[in-house]
């Protein structure tokens, strides 16, 4: 594992309050659906062998705005996250680079449905700061765009005039606000 700097020491974890993880598909061609997940984990090593970040997602925690029949399918259907089988999405990190700029890039594994792929996430990094009460944060904001069908995520439905119901395309964004253990 390489790291370009190692800006962060110890152990950190998610601060849930202060932390989203959202996916963005376009829609009917002509509007982007985003939903989130309440429950999510994630978790950084830093050290002298550099920098791990891995973090988790339990699928029946999405939000989405609609009625129960849509987000049940969403949920549970082999269509899409299968969560009665997969309950959870995982990542997995190989390499953190968290550069002096400001930028990051995690590289790593990403799991949905049992099927694991490589993964790349890029964005911003906020090093530690201490809080008014004396708790280290730092952040990250990472954004990746990934191919549904590589996940098994399959379900289409073709417009009568040509296109896509949803786009095959996913953004992933997250924000995490991290608070130092101990």
């Amino acid at each position: 594992m390489s790291v370009t700097a190692e800006p962060i020491t110890g152990t950190f974890v998610a601060d849930r309050a202060h932390s989203t993880f959202r996916f963005t598909v376009k829609h009917m061609k002509v509007s982007s659906f985003s939903a989130t997940f309440d429950d999510v984990t994630a978790r950084v090593v830093a050290g002298p062998d550099g920098i791990q970040l891995e973090g988790s997602v339990k699928i029946e925690s999405i939000s989405i705005r609609t009625p129960k029949e849509f987000r049940d399918h969403v949920v549970h259907s082999d269509d899409f996250f299968d969560a009665n089988n997969h309950p959870e999405m995982t990542f997995r990190s190989s390499d953190v680079a968290l550069n002096p700029d400001g930028t990051a890039t995690v590289r790593g594994e990403l799991t949905i449905k049992g099927i694991t792929k490589s993964f790349v996430a890029t964005g911003t990094y906020e090093p530690p700061v201490e809080d008014p009460w004396g708790t280290t944060r730092a952040a990250v904001e990472l954004t990746a765009s990934v191919d549904r069908r590589d996940w098994g995520l399959d379900w289409q439905m073709p417009m009568p005039k040509g296109g896509n119901v949803v786009s095959w395309d996913v953004t992933i964004t997250t924000h995490v606000e991290f608070l130092k253990e101990g």
